[in-house]
Formats: structure tokens, sequence, C-alpha cells
């Protein structure tokens, strides 16, 4: 069910809200003029989150939370009904990544991904279930990105985060059906590579600079997919017409799709650059309120990748065709 008010009516809690998609989100809720209640590690950064929203028309309320303590996010969810009066959505979006090979990730590291990506959502959704129930229904959002679908090397502890988030998302709108609790909708976002400060904070175990793949799209568009999925919910959403597109390839022809990206994964996620490693913001809050994270250039720079991956692309169609055409003959 969508939500039961309208979003100028409507209190949604964000995780994640201090930069990237968290922000891009906050700002556009703000338009709609929405109450949002606006979580993560760095309280600076989410005060100028705040006031921007406010600028824009909504009405905000901070509370500094580490989605990986389950008794913060309960919390959380208490302020915001404590304020407000009720929670009428709740979108998981915080995440930290860590890049380079799975045998020389530093499992500390490796764990606190699996912390925040995972057991941060698990977490939210635990803590938003009680209150959206008592108000008749509402709906949870959860980030899990189009890796949650296909896989990308040199980010195993990410891959194995989202991938574990959509299972989770399913699983819980299942019991959520079965049990008579079907007014709280559960939906999965699957964004392509968004022009956030994710990867200028992940860590980096690789030894070089980290870039986004292209395409890269705008945080702007993840936003306003979220904001459909909570007026229209659906299990799940892709952002970004390649998320769309890689995810067709990977369940059609997933050997093939898997070549394909392990190639594009290795030539397009690193620069020229040599870096030392760094936890970057794993362990420690780094946000500095912006939505974007100044990839611009890089995509206007990489048209002769991105028509590499177009290739790709159209050689992995090929393939599925084929597939297909094998399929149809038995």
């Amino acid at each position: 069910m969508p939500l039961a008010r309208n979003l100028a009516d409507a209190t949604i809690v964000i995780t994640g809200a201090s930069s990237g998609i968290g922000t891009a989100t906050a700002y556009a809720l703000a338009r709609h003029g929405s109450t949002v209640v606006l979580a993560a590690r760095s309280e600076p950064a989410l005060r100028e989150v705040a006031r921007h929203c406010r600028e824009l028309g909504g009405r905000t309320l901070v509370v500094p939370t580490d989605v990986t303590d389950a008794d913060a996010m309960r919390r959380l969810a208490a302020t915001a009904v404590a304020e407000f009066g009720r929670i009428d959505a709740w979108i998981n979006n915080a995440a930290v990544g860590t890049i380079g090979l799975f045998d020389e990730i530093p499992v500390a590291e490796f764990r606190r991904v699996l912390d925040v990506n995972l057991l941060g959502t698990a977490n939210g959704i635990r803590a938003a279930l009680p209150h959206l129930t008592a108000t008749g229904g509402g709906v949870v959002v959860n980030n899990a990105s189009v890796l949650a679908e296909v896989a990308m090397p040199y980010q195993s502890p990410y891959n194995a985060a989202k991938h574990a988030v959509r299972g989770l998302s399913d699983t819980v709108r299942q019991e959520l059906r079965v049990t008579g609790r079907g007014a709280v909708s559960i939906c999965t976002v699957l964004p392509a590579t968004i022009d956030t400060p994710f990867f200028r904070h992940a860590a980096n175990h690789s030894g070089r600079q980290v870039l986004p793949p292209p395409p890269v799209y705008p945080p702007e568009v993840v936003a306003e997919t979220i904001v459909r999925l909570l007026e229209r919910p659906r299990r799940e959403a892709y952002a970004g017409g390649a998320a769309r597109l890689v995810g067709m390839q990977w369940r059609l022809v997933p050997a093939l799709a898997e070549r394909v990206l392990s190639w594009y994964g290795r030539y397009t996620q690193f620069g020229p650059l040599p870096t030392a490693d760094t936890s970057g913001n794993v362990f420690r809050a780094d946000a500095a309120a912006t939505a974007e994270g100044g990839w611009h250039g890089r995509r206007r720079q990489l048209v002769r990748i991105s028509a590499a991956f177009g290739l790709a692309a159209a050689g992995t169609a090929v393939g599925t065709v084929a597939a297909l055409a094998r399929r149809i003959a038995r």
C-alpha cells in the first residue's frame, strides 16, 4: 500500500542522510513539503542538510545515529514519533564500501561493511515496523544497488551485503503478507553507478585511485525513484537505465554477463594514480552534506569507455537473443 497520507503531510525517516543519495532524497522530499527525520553518524553534516531542507519547505529533525546499533535505531524511531506523532515511511540508505581483492581486504573492514549495509538495514526495518503497523501501514524503501542483482570485481563485501539486502526485503515482504500486515510495503531500489561521494570515501586496498564505473547518473535519479516508490510502492525499481539493462542481461545470459562485467570492472574502476591503503569512512564519519561526488568531468571524459561498454552490452544482447532462440528451439 502507498503512504496513508500525502507527501506534504508525511513523516519520513532517512538513514545515511548526510551525503549522496540520502541527501538528494531529503531535498526531493522537502520540496514536496514532507517532514524528514535525518539520521547518520555526522551531526554537522546532518544539520547542514536540515538547514537546506527547511529552505526548500520541509520540516526536519536531526538524530545522529549509527545504524549498526539496534538500540540507537529504536531510539531514532521513538524520537521521530515523539516529535511528530507517527512515522509514515522509512528509507534505509546508509552504506559504506571497501575496494580491493577479496583476499586483501582486512577482515574487520569486511565485517563492518556487512554490519552497516546489511545489519543496518535489518535494524531499520525492525525499528520501523511497529510504528508503521500502529498507524495502519506505510512504506519501507531499502537501497540495495544494482549490485544486489549482479556482481562487480573488487567489491566483494559490498556485493555480498547488497545481495543479502535484496533477499531480506523479499523475505520480510512475504512474512508481512502471510501475517496480515500487508499494509506495510517493502520496496527495494537498485541504482546504477551514481555520482556521490561514495567512491572518494570508500576504503581502498587496490593500490590505485578508485573511480565510478560509467555510465554515472546524478543522485536525483535515485531520489525521484524513491519518491515514486513512496507514492506507488513496487517490489523493486531500477534507478538509471544501465541498471535495468545489466540486470536483464545477468538474468538471461549470466555467464556472459559475468565475463563482461569482470572485464569492465577491472578497467573502469581505477585511475592511473597510485594510492596508499586507507580505511576511508568505514569506521569514522566523513560526510560534508553534499549529494554529488563531483564526477561530472569523468562522465564527459570517458566517452570511449562508455562506447566500449555499449559494444559489450550489444554483444551481451546478441548473446541474449541467441540464448532465447536456443530456448525457443528446444
